[in-house]
């Protein structure tokens, strides 16, 4: 009986493991938006505590009633009492990835005071709270269907053929259209500029590699999508490759976009269109993860 108990207990370590990486994924993908948007850095500084109180409590009410009928887990008898952690476990989630991506984009340093901190967080969290509540039902993808079939392994080693390219090109085209959805309606505005130009140079690695680390998670490690089965069809047949190509077509669309927005000039230096194209991969390469698990 210990025996069993001991092989199963990593199973279940790796199934809370990734049903807390997909609530972080959707709150992501839902908190990114207003994470681009300056009114709620200001609001969020001039609040005050106890409407910030208010704000979180509306949040747990609204996550408690997704809970009800979605959640983030797979499986859970809703009990009143499991309902009621699994709304305060969302929330915590929300409010962890809230906090990382404000740090992240510099919007709480250690010179930011703890209220104005406080606030901008609490009020970041509701999306990503939301997200987290939404995450199973949103990107859990269509499982059931039928499936393209590639060519076996000591065929694909040996030529690339036409499946396998269909397959790379669906891959690209879901890259692209996830970011551009995703990444659209902030490329348009002064946060994007706002931000690059407040982040010291060496942060913008940070930002590369918060990107290529999300893009990776949401594909390869939260349980959205088959790993196996991404291994079999995914861009180039490795996750890290295939991670890297389609990071290149979020910073490409990203290019686009802030070049059709007038956001980037060609007399503008090469420092401030790298910045601002790093800045704007971010959500590009998280929408572009979104569109490949839901293909």
């Amino acid at each position: 009986m210990d025996e069993a108990t001991d092989q199963t207990r990593p199973n279940v370590w790796l199934r809370e493991f990734q049903a807390i990486l997909q609530g972080a994924v959707g709150g992501f993908l839902f908190g990114i938006p207003s994470l681009y948007t300056v009114e709620v850095w200001s609001i969020g500084e001039a609040t005050t505590p106890r409407w910030l109180l208010l704000v979180l409590t509306v949040t747990l009410v609204g996550v408690g009633l997704l809970t009800q009928v979605e959640g983030f887990r797979q499986t859970l008898s809703l009990h009143p009492l499991e309902a009621f952690l699994e709304t305060i476990e969302a929330v915590a989630i929300g409010t962890v990835c809230a906090t990382l991506a404000l740090v992240l984009l510099c919007r709480i340093t250690l010179d930011t005071p703890l209220s104005e901190a406080l606030g901008k967080v609490v009020f970041e969290t509701v999306p990503f709270s939301l997200g987290v509540a939404l995450a199973r039902s949103t990107l859990q993808g269509n499982r059931g269907r039928d499936r393209r079939t590639t060519a076996p392994i000591s065929r694909r080693l040996s030529s690339f053929s036409r499946v396998n390219l269909r397959d790379a090109l669906v891959d690209f085209d879901a890259a692209l259209i996830g970011a551009v959805l995703i990444a659209f309606s902030i490329a348009p505005t002064e946060e994007v500029p706002l931000l690059a130009s407040s982040l010291p140079p060496l942060w913008l690695l940070l930002i590369l590699a918060a990107s290529l680390g999300l893009s990776y998670a949401i594909v390869f490690a939260s349980g959205f999508a088959d790993r196996a089965e991404r291994r079999q069809r995914g861009l180039l047949f490795s996750p890290i490759t295939e991670t890297l190509v389609a990071y290149l077509v979020a910073l490409l669309a990203s290019v686009v976009m802030l070049v059709l927005f007038q956001q980037l000039n060609p007399s503008d230096p090469w420092s401030e269109w790298l910045s601002d194209v790093l800045v704007l991969g971010l959500p590009a390469s998280i929408g572009g993860a979104a569109g490949r698990i839901l293909i």
